[in-house]
Order: structure tokens, then C-alpha cells, then sequence
């Protein structure tokens, strides 16, 4: 049974805007301080699902917490751990809840140099009917093959004010989308028509991290190869890959990719509570 906070059931019952949030990105994804950092900035910017104040201090805190995908749920809840949910996990529990928006950093994909290694991520966005917003895939993967993926998964991806497939930290990548919104109302109805035709997929919402923040997609591309090589020397693999690529980045970029992270993980959460609004949990 899912659990739901007060606060969080009443705004449903009364179909005003809740959005989800991520807590992999909390509990794994961003180093310490600066997690707690995240989790403020983007509660300010949108409520979220259903972690009390004690709770989310634990998850900030990473004592035991461990990072779940969707097929991780059920375990970690029968043997009482706590488990920080990714972005497909996350997908799951937000749809149980009753929830059709949800804000992240930067969806799980198709990995470099593994053709047939991809994220949990794609096949829960083509199966779960949410508005997603994200500011495109993490850049440590394959993001032309990522986005060739979600085509195949029949899932829309519609550029926020943009023709371009944003490259998480950067706002370019030469990847054109094939769709561009630049208007929240236009979102919600574009939802209501893609799932009143019984379409069961999410709608991913691509959105360019702030310009003041963004890195140059040069520099992004010589930091993320680095980080990668790090990876092999130091046998890096699973679920432990992403957090060290990401660590990896931050230190060759001097910290300015971990500025982008946070700025674009408060726009993100921003936008989906506008979309949220417009788009209540009974459309």
C-alpha cells in the first residue's frame, strides 16, 4: 500500500497541482552539501510527494539509504529499508499515487560504448502516462542513440521553447527534437489528447538548463570523456557508474557543472508545477 502524506492526499482529492520528485538525485546523485541544497531549492519552486522534514533529513543524510529502480520497489519496502527512488522508480510511485507530473535533473538512457546497455528509465517512461520534465539525458551517456530509443518506445519528446535536445548541462547538443512547446496551456492539452487516445507513455518535456549556468558543449564533452576513462581505470560499473561520471565531471569542470545541476533542477521542478496546475491529477 502506498503510502501518501496528508498534505499530499488532500491536494489530490481536491484536484490541485502535486508534482514528484526524484530522491536518487538527493541520496546519490549530488554530493553533500549540496543534496540539501537541491531538495530546498526544488520544494520551493513545487510541492512534492510524500517525505516528512525527518525523513528527507535521513535520505540527505545517505546512512543506508539505497537507490531503487522500479523493479526494486517491492523488496526494499517488504525488508523496511529505506531506498531512494530513480527516475523509473519514482515513475512508478507518483502513477500509483494518483500523480501526473514529475520533475528531474536528467533521465537515464542508452550508456556510451554499450549498445545494449540502457537505463530502467525508457521502458518506464513508455509504460507510465506522466508529464515529465527533465533537462534532456544525463551527458555522461549516448544521447543520440537515446533519443533514436525513445522513438522506437513511442514517447513523445516535446523541446520546452526549444528545437534542440538540451545535453543536461549544456543547452545544445545538434539533436533536433521532433516537437517544441512554448506554452503550458499547449502542454496540458497536448497530455489530454495523447492519453485520451489511449496512448499509455509519458510525455518527456526537454527543458535547456538556465543560460547564467550552463557549460559549453566542448567542455562538457572533453570532461565527460575524462570521467570515463577514470571509470574503466578504476572498474567502475552498475549502479555506482553514474555517481562516480558525475563526481568525475564536477572536478573537471571546477564545480561549475554541479552550479548547473542545481539551477537546472530548480527550473525543472518550476515548470512541472506550472504544468501540474494546468494539468490537474483527474485530466
Amino acid at each position: 500500500m502506498l503510502r501518501r502524506l496528508d498534505e499530499v492526499a488532500a491536494a489530490l482529492e481536491e484536484g490541485r497541482g502535486v508534482v514528484a520528485l526524484e530522491t536518487s538525485v538527493l541520496a546519490q546523485g549530488l554530493p553533500i552539501p549540496h543534496n540539501e541544497t537541491a531538495a530546498a531549492a526544488m520544494e520551493r519552486a513545487t510541492p512534492t510527494l510524500g517525505l516528512t522534514t525527518d525523513e528527507l533529513a535521513r535520505f540527505l543524510a545517505r546512512d543506508g539509504v539505497r537507490k531503487i529502480g522500479a523493479r526494486d520497489i517491492a523488496p526494499c519496502a517488504a525488508a523496511g529499508a529505506d531506498g531512494a527512488t530513480t527516475v523509473a522508480a519514482s515513475l512508478a510511485l507518483a502513477h500509483a499515487g494518483g500523480v501526473r507530473v514529475f520533475a528531474t535533473g536528467g533521465i537515464g538512457g542508452v550508456h556510451r560504448g554499450a549498445p545494449f546497455d540502457e537505463s530502467g528509465d525508457l521502458v518506464a517512461l513508455a509504460r507510465t502516462p506522466l508529464v515529465v520534465t527533465c533537462a534532456g539525458a544525463k551527458s555522461i551517456l549516448d544521447l543520440p542513440a537515446t533519443l533514436e530509443r525513445l522513438e522506437t518506445l513511442n514517447v513523445p519528446v516535446i523541446g520546452w521553447r526549444t528545437d534542440e535536445l538540451p545535453g543536461f548541462f549544456t543547452r545544445t547538443t545538434g539533436l533536433r527534437v521532433p516537437h517544441r512547446v512554448d506554452d503550458v496551456a499547449q502542454l496540458a492539452q497536448l497530455a489530454r489528447l495523447h492519453w485520451g487516445l489511449g496512448l499509455a507513455s509519458a510525455i518527456l518535456v526537454v527543458v535547456p538548463p538556465p543560460a547564467e549556468s550552463a557549460l559549453a558543449q566542448g567542455e562538457v564533452d572533453a570532461a565527460v570523456g575524462r570521467a570515463l576513462a577514470a571509470a574503466e581505470r578504476a572498474g567502475v560499473t552498475g549502479a555506482a557508474l553514474t555517481p562516480f561520471l558525475l563526481g568525475a565531471v564536477v572536478d573537471a569542470t571546477e564545480g561549475r557543472s554541479l552550479a548547473a545541476n542545481l539551477a537546472l533542477l530548480e527550473a525543472n521542478a518550476r515548470l512541472a508545477g506550472e504544468i501540474a496546475v494546468a494539468l490537474p491529477a483527474s485530466a
